[in-house]
């Protein structure tokens, strides 16, 4: 998110938002006021429960994810099979997997040995999973899926597994025979609408939406988040159905159709210059084409549902960098400067997929005014002023109820930290960070394992080098 120039705002702050974060921090708990309540301005949709569904127990999730393989169907090949078993329930998962590897064909030709395989493979990919993430099972889901593709919990497994990666054989052809196989399940609906939404199908994406919704009777944590998405999806189309589109190699923007050609044709030029020097500082490109939404400014806030003090956002429920108009053909450098800041936050979200969520809002939006190079003169003179600290943990969840003055320490914040990481680790290390988060470490786990610093010392170092920048 952007936050736009509120120097107006500058000269009141140094009493007023002194009482305001002195109250917050000292008198009443920091934590409640710096969160969101139902009622306040969401800037974006948590990504939904694991597919295939929520996971109220390890039992249960057990249960529907695993495979029986205690009964060995009983063939020529039925001790071989028995001993693959073994390792796999043992967690020798590279002798089990090196034996599965070895079978030979006339095992895979049995019309009862073939099936059982396939369940070896889903078991060890579970395993493997379990232990070093999605990126290890992958290889396995895929060999159990093309043994029996009849399975629905093979292929659902496959699914969530593409749905974590990314991976681009999650696509329609995949779905449409995911659904056959498992009619009753809501994810493969999920994905599809996901994916039409990214094909600019707005239409076609409510539409599985309704049928996730019809076979999510039974998880209310899911029901929320189609309820969510579905009501963000039809308003996306209500507004982008007057618009006009033009596209480039890696961007497509929508703008009303009475815009002066000028303002998208700056738009192209500004995102694919951020396109080759981003993606060279953050070593990483985006899989498909960014969509970039220009509102007039009277429709912007009610359009995207951005708080107050936005200049514009990128949407990750729908893929949209979203930005209002006014300014747009008279000041380009501000038109550059939101647009670069937007287009980290998509990259980051493109990078990390299913796991974007994990990274610290600070550190995205850190990451966004560093590797954007923006420049904010208002920030600048805020930065001496009489403020008081929050912690970063505070600023770990979502900013949209932050008020305009609260925002201001928080970007302050924001910038400071990750400058100071990326000064004293390098972006190599800052990116070894953002592994650590796409595999779902805590932020005091991430910190201890890839910088060999606790959160707890960063926070502290940091903290004195900020303190000497604002003497």
């Amino acid at each position: 998110m952007y936050r736009r120039n509120i120097r107006h705002i500058l000269i009141p702050l140094a009493v007023g938002l002194a009482l305001l974060i002195g109250y917050n921090l000292f008198l009443k708990p920091l934590h409640p006021s710096l969160t969101m309540s139902p009622t306040e301005t969401v800037v974006s949709v948590p990504p939904p429960p694991t597919p295939p569904q929520s996971k109220p127990s390890e039992s249960e999730s057990r249960h529907i994810r695993t495979l029986d393989q205690t009964v060995i169907p009983p063939t020529p090949h039925q001790a071989l099979l028995e001993g693959i078993r073994d390792e796999v329930e043992k967690h020798n998962l590279s002798l089990a997997e090196n034996k599965l590897n070895a079978l030979p064909a006339s095992v895979l030709l049995d019309g009862q040995s073939k099936p059982f395989v396939a369940i070896l493979w889903n078991n060890l990919g579970l395993q493997q999973e379990r232990l070093q993430g999605t990126g290890a099972s992958l290889g396995s889901f895929k060999k159990a899926a093309e043994l029996d593709d009849t399975n629905p919990v093979i292929l659902m497994n496959l699914a969530h597994t593409y749905w974590e990666q990314r991976d681009r054989a999650l696509n329609v052809e995949f779905l449409t025979k995911l659904m056959k196989v498992a009619p009753g399940e809501p994810f493969p609906h999920l994905a599809m609408a996901d994916l039409l939404q990214e094909q600019d199908d707005l239409t076609g994406a409510a539409t599985h939406l309704a049928q996730a919704t019809q076979r999510a009777k039974q998880d209310p944590a899911l029901q929320s988040y189609l309820a969510t998405v579905t009501e963000r999806v039809h308003r996306t189309q209500s507004v982008e159905s007057r618009m006009t589109a033009r596209s480039s190699t890696h961007f497509v923007v929508k703008f009303n159709g009475e815009e002066d050609q000028t303002t998208w044709t700056s738009v192209l030029e500004i995102l694919e210059e951020a396109y080759r020097d981003i993606g060279q500082k953050f070593g990483h490109f985006p899989t498909k084409p960014i969509t970039v939404v220009l509102h007039a400014k009277e429709s912007f806030q009610g359009s995207t549902g951005s708080p107050a003090w936005a200049d514009g956002l990128y949407d990750p429920t729908l893929g949209r960098i979203q930005i209002p108009t006014q300014g747009a053909t008279t000041d380009r450098k501000w038109l550059a400067t939101v647009l670069r800041h937007e287009y980290v936050h998509a990259l980051l979200h493109d990078r990390l997929g299913s796991q974007a969520g994990a990274l610290p809002t600070w550190l995205n939006e850190g990451l966004a005014m560093q590797l954007a190079g923006d420049s904010w003169p208002d920030l600048d003179a805020a930065l001496h002023g009489d403020l008081k600290v929050i912690p970063l943990a505070s600023l770990e969840g979502p900013w949209g109820a932050f008020t305009a003055e609260v925002s201001i320490v928080a970007y302050l914040e924001a910038n400071s930290a990750t400058h100071y990481l990326i000064e004293r680790w390098g972006m190599a290390r800052v990116d070894d960070l953002v592994k650590a988060f796409q595999a779902k470490a805590s932020v005091a786990t991430a910190f201890q394992d890839k910088l060999l610093i606790s959160y707890e010392h960063f926070h502290r170092q940091w903290l004195e080098r900020y303190e000497q920048a604002r003497s």
